[in-house]
């Protein structure tokens, strides 16, 4: 073992995280980290790993952005054929976590997996830059390609094709909303007795608060 690596170490003493003062819905306690992430002016706030694995149980993971959140779930884009996207249409399951190093915290959701509608999709595509609607049909995403001079190319052909006009959503990009059955809020502590507060839903879409030992 490097010796350097095995004495990384930070002792977390910023804040607690108590039953008693976290709201009882997950939604407007993750709203209010969330909002306390922006106004600490962190480096997107909303980036988050996205689990997601194979019917057959082979995991992957990567870094995307979190684009929405309402009571409904946790909202993301991308191209539905990319690897991620694939491998969420045959096994509707995923993880996402959340790490806000400078407040010492971490936000862990796990749930099942849906598509958003087409006008949701469309809504949030025709915000995007310019650049970034060209981007989705020019990239075949997750696919092997020769050079980055072919991405270009690619580019270069869809910025010809609508010049001057509207460019419309790529009917293989769009949203997908992972709905939480848990969510895990995470305070970093002295110690490594972190604080872990875990929101489990019930049947009748009421939630439990449990703590659970770090």
């Amino acid at each position: 073992m490097d010796k350097n690596i095995a004495d990384l170490r930070k002792d977390y003493t910023l804040q607690d995280l108590n039953e008693t003062e976290v709201n009882p819905n997950p939604f407007i306690q993750f709203k209010l980290w969330f909002d306390q992430a922006i106004e600490a002016k962190l480096l997107e706030p909303n980036a988050m790993t996205l689990a997601t694995s194979t019917p057959d149980g082979k995991p992957s993971a990567r870094m995307v952005l979190l684009k929405d959140f309402d009571e409904r779930g946790f909202v993301l884009f991308t191209n539905y054929n990319s690897h991620k996207g694939q491998e969420i249409t045959a096994n509707p399951q995923a993880a996402l976590v959340f790490w806000w190093a400078e407040l010492e915290r971490q936000v862990r959701i796990v749930g099942c997996v849906e598509k958003i509608s087409a006008e949701e999709s469309d809504g949030y595509f025709e915000v995007r830059p310019h650049n970034s609607r060209l981007g989705a049909w020019a990239s075949n995403q997750s696919e092997v390609i020769a050079s980055r001079e072919v991405l270009e190319v690619q580019l270069q052909d869809f910025q010809r094709k609508y010049e001057n006009q509207e460019v419309p959503r790529p009917p293989h990009w769009g949203g997908f909303r992972v709905i939480p059955q848990e969510i895990e809020f995470w305070q970093g502590r002295s110690s490594r007795l972190h604080d872990r507060l875990l929101y489990s839903r019930w049947d009748d879409g009421s939630w439990k608060i449990q703590r659970l030992s770090p």
